[in-house]
């Protein structure tokens, strides 16, 4: 199996693309050290892995928390003894009222919260996780970017553009900064994935608004948690050990 005994640790563990991602690791071998801010979604997961014969640890954590972010590292560290796999999943638009905001509708307290949200989390994370992987010799980070950080999404807002730019432009750096120490650093893109956060928000729409998103897909489906999970394990697993600094849009083939 891809990721046997690896240890892999997993924001935004508790709902969907980072606990897709975690259901994927457990099956596969791994032992996941899964990482919310809400308890009781990462109980559900740990009944839901462990139910399947996988290994999970849970660590309730604010991502945007230094102290709380080193106090979770070192006690995933303690657990298991090393660190393989960072997986950056947490992040998103729907933290303020208008996800779509233009921007002279958004305020600056929005932007910063959108900004702090996607890019806190990742860097403190990756912070405290890169000694580790540099005295091991070896590690995988993967980041949750999006398509609109490349600019290819109108219903995202500038803040989240930006922010998700960011990830790209960060994952980019680092990997070159990281290739040296054997640790690889990737991101994939997705455009509208239909997670728990995000699949109200797309049933209220219209079908004639639904049946145009999906038009615009060359594979004529909405993508979900599940298709962004299998790019994220390609790239944390050894199929993917000469692979750094690339961001994969995994979009249906849209642009």
């Amino acid at each position: 199996m891809r990721f046997e005994d690896r240890v892999a640790l997993i924001t935004a563990a508790g709902s969907g693309i980072g606990r897709a991602t975690a259901q994927i690791i457990a099956a596969e071998g791994g032992r996941v050290a899964a990482v919310d801010n809400d308890e009781g979604r990462l109980e559900r997961l740990a009944n839901d892995v462990s139910a399947g014969g996988g290994r999970i640890g849970t660590f309730a954590c604010d991502a945007l928390d230094r102290g709380a972010v080193r106090a979770t590292v070192a006690g995933v560290l303690e657990a298991h003894g090393c660190i393989d796999i960072l997986v950056n999943a947490v992040g998103g638009s729907t933290i303020i009222a208008d996800p779509g905001a233009t921007v002279d509708a958004l305020g600056l307290e929005e932007w910063r919260s959108i900004t702090a949200f996607n890019l806190e989390g990742m860097f403190l994370f990756t912070h405290e996780v890169v000694p580790i992987m540099k005295r091991q010799g070896r590690g995988k980070i993967v980041n949750l970017a999006s398509i609109a950080g490349r600019g290819l999404s109108d219903e995202s807002s500038s803040a989240y553009a930006a922010a998700k730019g960011g990830v790209i432009a960060f994952t980019h750096k680092i990997a070159r900064e990281l290739g040296p120490f054997g640790i690889t650093v990737n991101a994939v893109a997705p455009n509208t994935t239909l997670t728990e956060r995000i699949r109200p928000r797309w049933e209220q729409r219209s079908p004639e608004v639904r049946a145009a998103i999906v038009d615009a897909i060359p594979l004529r489906r909405v993508g979900e948690a599940v298709d962004q999970a299998r790019v994220i394990c390609f790239l944390a697993s050894g199929d993917a050990d000469y692979v750094t600094g690339q961001t994969i849009d995994v979009s249906g083939g849209a642009a």
